[in-house]
């Protein structure tokens, strides 16, 4: 029989006054390897929405968000980021490599100016806020705190490393109430269009969470006006219904583009 062996790691803490050393035994220690790499305010935001390993253990993620011409419904892959959104007229689609678009019938489609690539993983990426803020090859700041109504909300900026994701000069700030670290605001720049390193912030704020599955996630979401890299007045407002966060993968076959479609990279 294979013999059991525990690691155990002995920290010596030397005090100049009474110059004792303590032994912990970490075999009878619960450690959560996971958050560790990440800053101590970050960590205690994903810990307040359920705990970023248990988001780890997820594996898709569905949400409709109603609109005045019809459900849109946005299916994602989490491990790999392959997407779909079915639309009353349009569906888009990532397969891992290359965004499609299929045309239901003659209406043109015109979002953010009629880029789907823009578009395919937008309101996923703001949905899943703060999770999606724990992806590789991000730089975590310390922020200057965001003032609203009276209100101080503690920021933390976040920042890409070059070639990451579809535009690497992105930039959001992630606000959180300082007593329960439920996030509470995001600011971030588009950088989409120009490539280029903007200067204004525009904001969204999330105070409306639903517990799905052991996790915190937005209900609603209210995009403000902005004057001067500031929250003003409210914009519009996003519901999310039917969500389904689930450690079941969904079918690969969907995010393949359809007969018809054209691939828009």
């Amino acid at each position: 029989m294979k013999k059991l062996i525990l690691l155990v790691l002995t920290i010596s803490v030397i005090a100049c006054k009474n110059k004792t050393t303590t032994t912990v035994d970490y075999s009878e220690e619960t450690l959560d390897i996971t958050t560790s790499i990440y800053p101590e305010n970050i960590t205690k935001v994903f810990e307040a929405h359920g705990g970023l390993d248990k988001w780890n253990t997820m594996k898709s993620l569905e949400f409709t968000m109603p609109k005045p011409d019809g459900n849109e419904v946005t299916t994602t892959n989490l491990k790999n980021r392959k997407s779909l959104i079915e639309m009353p007229h349009h569906s888009i689609g990532y397969d891992g490599e290359h965004v499609w678009l299929k045309n239901k019938d003659t209406t043109t489609y015109t979002l953010y100016g009629g880029n789907p690539r823009f578009y395919y993983n937008l309101m996923f990426y703001f949905y899943a806020m703060p999770f999606i803020l724990a992806d590789d090859g991000i730089i975590y700041e310390d922020a200057e705190p965001l003032v609203f109504e009276g209100q101080s909300y503690p920021g933390i900026k976040i920042s890409y490393e070059n070639g990451i994701g579809e535009s690497s000069e992105d930039e959001y700030i992630l606000y959180y109430n300082s007593e329960t670290y439920k996030m509470e605001w995001l600011g971030y720049t588009v950088t989409f269009f120009s490539q280029e390193k903007a200067k204004e912030f525009h904001f969204r704020r999330y105070s409306n969470w639903q517990n799905v599955n052991g996790l915190l996630l937005p209900e609603t979401m209210v995009r403000y006006n902005y004057e001067n890299n500031l929250p003003t007045t409210v914009h519009s407002e996003n519901v999310f219904t039917n969500v389904n966060l689930s450690t079941e993968k969904p079918e690969p076959e969907i995010f393949e583009a359809p007969a018809g479609a054209t691939i828009v990279d």
